[in-house]
């Protein structure tokens, strides 16, 4: 039987909600399934790895994430382990380090997959903005695939066998970039890519405090608050929070779109939601041709509204 790593990618301390996802997509593989984590204790995390064969566990005194330090030494892993695929998830992290695996085990890969066939080492993905879905065949010893977020399903409980624990070190490498600092957002958002409902706001949110009436929806909702790369350009939203092609790709249950016009970049980031709401004074906009529910009118009206009917409802 065929080994299959996974890449296991923490955020601090936090078990990430799609490590769960590639853990379920890799269980139903029929492979022997090979958990790779970097931390000095794992006990926190024992029941996520149920039903797996292994757990490589990577201990150093020093953890925080390293790209070509951390490809070296998963690198050697697949290598040691026969880790022929190798699946990890196509966030910023995962887009910058499988590619430099792939590198170094000289491997195929392809990212943000929202399909995967392990036994005949095909996997579908979104190209050309979207418009196309593409069948890619890997090859080569070692395939290495990131999955987009939310596109897989979370299983329900499986095996409660324990997989077996396997200590590994630091691989040393002569490194060419090093991560000196990570500045972390002062306030504590959800991430876009994880989060299951969004509420953004574009260009028609005209000044960066009037996103207060999007936390607030959020807020209820538990949502997280995007924008469009014209709020984020107008500075009435920060980088982070920008969703689209040169933004952030998303895949949430519900993304409400609030004056936002729809231009095909920003839906390329979000147009494999599940239920799409937009909210624009512009009968005319875009949006509304892509849109499942729509509500033409004034969206600092609009969203009250809609704040005060969703707490009546939740």
């Amino acid at each position: 039987m065929a080994n299959l790593g996974v890449y296991i990618e923490l955020r601090g301390e936090e078990f990430k909600k799609t490590n769960r996802e590639a853990l379920g997509l890799a269980r139903s593989s029929g492979m022997d399934v090979h958990a790779i984590i970097f931390a000095n204790d794992i006990s926190a995390y024992e029941n996520e790895f149920k039903g797996i064969s292994k757990i490589i566990q990577v201990k150093n005194e020093n953890l925080s994430y390293q790209p070509d330090i951390f490809a070296a030494t998963i690198a050697k892993i697949m290598k040691e382990f026969q880790l022929n695929d190798l699946l990890g998830v196509a966030s910023a992290q995962g887009k910058d380090l499988f590619p430099r695996i792939a590198a170094i085990t000289e491997g195929s890969i392809i990212n943000d997959c929202i399909s995967v066939d392990f036994e005949n080492h095909t996997v579908k993905k979104p190209i050309y903005a979207g418009k196309l879905i593409s069948t890619f065949k890997l090859g080569g010893e070692f395939r290495l695939m990131t999955i987009r977020p939310n596109v897989f399903p979370i299983p329900e409980k499986g095996s409660d066998s324990h997989p077996e624990v396997i200590g590994a070190d630091i691989e040393k490498t002569d490194t060419k970039a090093k991560i000196i600092d990570v500045i972390k957002s002062k306030t504590k958002k959800i991430d876009l890519t994880e989060a299951e409902i969004i509420i953004s706001g574009g260009r028609g949110m005209k000044a960066k405090e009037n996103f207060r009436i999007l936390e607030e929806v959020a807020a209820v909702l538990n949502a997280g608050v995007g924008a469009s790369r014209a709020a984020v350009d107008s500075d009435y939203a920060t980088p982070d929070m920008q969703v689209g092609q040169t933004g952030k790709v998303v895949n949430p249950k519900l993304y409400i779109a609030c004056g936002i016009s729809g231009a095909i970049q920003h839906f390329v980031g979000m147009k494999t939601s599940k239920v799409i709401v937009a909210i624009n004074k512009d009968p005319e906009a875009p949006i509304f041709k892509k849109a499942d529910y729509g509500i033409v009118g004034d969206l600092f009206k609009a969203i009250p509204l809609l704040k005060e009917e969703l707490e009546k409802v939740l």
